[in-house]
């Protein structure tokens, strides 16, 4: 080889150095990117799925009249709230994401019935 082709070979050799190197560095980025992205997506779902741990811990103190009074489906802020009376004791309620209708929290509630009066 002479001496002007080994330096056509040295330039080809570092431009792929950068090319490799450069790719390796835009791969990082967006692998940086998308890290944030999800830990950012993972702290909105936390702080929602507070949120609505919240006011499930409310409702679950309502009594069996305030659960009769929300019998069906209603919006309750960025929530739909479906209360379901299974039996007459057991209360449904579901809470789902209002936009998505993707259900967050569900329980059961148990709700006895009235003491009946004695003659």
């Amino acid at each position: 080889m002479t001496a002007r082709t080994r330096r056509g070979m040295t330039l080809l050799e570092v431009l792929v150095a950068v090319a490799i190197l450069g790719s390796a560095g835009l791969a990082t980025v967006m692998l940086g990117t998308e890290w944030w992205r999800a830990v950012r997506n993972a702290r909105e779902a936390d702080r929602s799925l507070r949120e609505a741990s919240a006011f499930f811990e409310a409702v679950a103190l309502w009594s069996r009249e305030d659960l009769d009074r929300h019998l069906g489906t209603r919006t309750q802020g960025p929530w739909r709230m479906r209360v379901d009376r299974a039996v007459p004791t057991l209360y449904v309620v579901t809470l789902a994401d209002a936009s998505s209708g993707r259900t967050i929290l569900e329980t059961t509630l148990f709700r006895p019935g009235s003491p009946r009066a004695t003659p």
